[in-house]
């Protein structure tokens, strides 16, 4: 509210003759107890009015009722100036911005940003952590174009190395020619389920050399499974043709099995990269580093950067045999990157337990002279636990994500008939919205949450349609439609009102911080300000919905006016949701 800010900076002017700034004056939003929408904190200005901070406040809050027509009036609690603003500014704020077509979605800024989220491995399938990565790195690209962003979302897919090559060796070794078509299995669990043959078989391989009187370290370097496997990545480097030729059908059954899960949970991508085609970037960055003396040679030859003075420690950039390691990797990757979509900012979406070595990598990048490294972001995020018990993966480790959806969309489909919120529905039309309240409702639970935060899911808490949960917005959202298509009349071109009830007033309020709060979630890169601020306007509509009579109005021209702000209330809910690419249903 510049105006109010403006206002007081002219009243301390005219009071006190003396010059303060915008940002000596503290503006708040006033406390649910108190009346008015703003409040001023006056204990600043009193050595200015030498008086008490309650004095000061009946003093501003008469000049400004006095010479600001947009205030109605004023209270004064303590050091606090709450000023109730007239209801002729909240109509013309509703009018001219909330009911804007392009409310909600600020003006290009001409800013370039990628967000790389996903990075499966193509050894199994996507789980339960990979999904909250999907969740949030979607969520974050939709906020950042919301909020004036051109956006690359980005999926760099680990497509190769040992742990791609045990599946592809235990495929060999015990499937006899099996597919995802023979098997009935999507493509990725088909692999998956090779990579764990392979864990079980090389660790029963592992007790026979202990049990032959190995130790632990020798039978894992010895046993015949896993040297077949580093032969195996020895000649997928080499370009061998059958092993190629495996690694491209293994990997596309895969791929066939990723599509459907990323369909499923309703995310997408720009741009694919590849590790079989990266993995050997960096190199070239290593030796222009060495040669700016930002690297160094140990005597065995293997290559080091010392970040002791940065409160880092040293760190390996390039081994002795001249191989990669995956800070090598990856300094090539965000140089190609760049060189591809020379973006202002280049978000990673990746979990805490790579803190440090995001940290390296973006330091190791602006020591090189990289002007792009300052608009590196690691968007770090904690694990997702489940209450024990609640559901099982099919290896007993991870909770496997079309497991996940699955289940969720059972615990949708048991409390929606529980409710009997499907009255009328054909079986198609009940499948579908089964998945929207379910997807909605692992969506709004991941993402409510700051990212920075572990979280405890439990699939049964996240479908209370009661709660603080993406159905009950998506309820409120049916609800809304309900009332709309009821109306029978057109309610586009509302002669509007002249003043408002309270719970009027705090729905248009909630309405008008829809912008702000989309800048601030792209500020921070976080979907959580739009999910609380959403579940916040739902209760404000439903406290609305409870308390007027929207069809039985007491005029033709209120009626219109109620069934517009809903009709506003609704497009906001969706538009909100939408930024957390969760769907909301028009009936339920």
């Amino acid at each position: 509210m510049d105006f109010i800010i403006k206002a007081a900076i002219e009243a301390v002017k005219a009071l006190y003759q003396t010059d303060i700034t915008p940002q000596d004056v503290n503006l708040q939003q006033t406390r649910k107890e108190f009346e008015g929408q703003v409040t001023i904190v006056t204990f600043p200005f009193t050595r200015f009015s030498r008086k008490s901070p309650e004095q000061t406040g009946e003093q501003i809050g008469e000049y400004l009722k006095a010479n600001v027509a947009e205030v109605a009036g004023f209270n004064v609690i303590k050091g606090f100036l709450n000023i109730s603003i007239a209801d002729t500014y909240w109509l013309n704020v509703y009018q001219t911005q909330v009911l804007a077509e392009n409310f909600g979605i600020l003006p290009a800024n001409g800013k370039k940003v990628m967000v790389e989220y996903s990075s499966p491995n193509t050894n199994k399938p996507l789980h339960l952590g990979h999904v909250r990565n999907n969740l949030l790195g979607y969520s974050v690209a939709a906020i950042l174009e919301a909020a004036g962003y051109e956006v690359i979302k980005a999926n760099l897919v680990n497509d190769r190395g040992i742990h791609i090559c045990k599946s592809m060796l235990a495929w060999q070794k015990f499937g006899n020619g099996e597919t995802p078509q023979s098997a009935g299995l999507k493509g990725d669990h088909l692999v998956g389920k090779y990579y764990v043959i392979f864990d079980k078989e090389y660790k029963k391989q592992i007790d026979e050399l202990k049990a032959a009187g190995k130790t632990e370290e020798e039978a894992k370097k010895t046993a015949p499974l896993i040297l077949e496997a580093q032969q195996m990545l020895q000649k997928w480097e080499a370009g061998d043709e059958e092993v190629i030729s495996l690694w491209k059908t293994m990997n596309g059954w895969v791929y066939d099995g990723f599509a459907d899960t990323y369909k499923k949970l309703g995310v997408d991508f720009d741009k694919f990269y590849y590790e079989s085609n990266t993995y050997l970037l960096g190199k070239d960055i290593i030796e222009e580093g060495l040669a700016k003396g930002i690297f160094f040679k140990k005597e065995d030859g293997s290559v080091w950067i010392d970040l002791t003075e940065d409160g880092l420690d040293q760190k390996l950039v390039l081994r002795a045999d001249g191989t990669s390691v995956y800070i090598t990797q990856d300094l090539g990757t965000a140089q190609l990157k760049y060189n591809d979509f020379g973006m202002d900012e280049s978000i990673y979406v990746v979990g805490n337990e790579q803190d440090y070595h995001f940290k390296v990598l973006f330091l190791i990048l602006e020591k090189l002279g990289k002007t792009w490294a300052k608009g590196l972001f690691h968007l770090s995020y904690g694990m997702v636990d489940l209450p024990s018990g609640k559901m099982k993966s099919r290896e007993g480790t991870v909770v496997d994500a079309d497991d996940l959806i699955s289940e969720m969309e059972s615990t949708a489909k048991e409390q929606t008939e529980a409710l009997g919120k499907v009255d009328g529905f054909n079986i198609e039309d009940k499948q579908h919205l089964y998945h929207i309240i379910g997807m909605g409702a692992l969506k709004y639970f991941l993402l409510k949450v700051d990212p920075k935060k572990r979280l405890l899911f439990d699939p049964n808490e996240s479908v209370d349609f009661q709660g603080h949960t993406g159905p009950f917005i998506q309820y409120t959202h049916a609800r809304i439609k309900s009332v709309l298509s009821r109306a029978g009349v057109d309610y586009n071109s509302a002669n509007g009102v002249d003043t408002l009830d309270a719970v009027e007033r705090d729905l248009i309020i909630q309405l008008t911080e829809y912008t702000n709060i989309v800048s601030i979630a792209a500020k921070e890169f976080n979907p959580a300000a739009v999910a609380n601020y959403i579940y916040e306007l739902a209760k404000v509509y439903n406290k609305f919905y409870h308390e007027k009579s929207i069809l039985q109005a007491e005029t033709e021209d209120i009626k219109k006016f109620r069934l517009q702000l809903s009709a506003a209330a609704a497009q906001v809910i969706a538009k909100g949701m939408r930024l957390l690419g969760i769907e909301v249903p028009e009936r339920m």
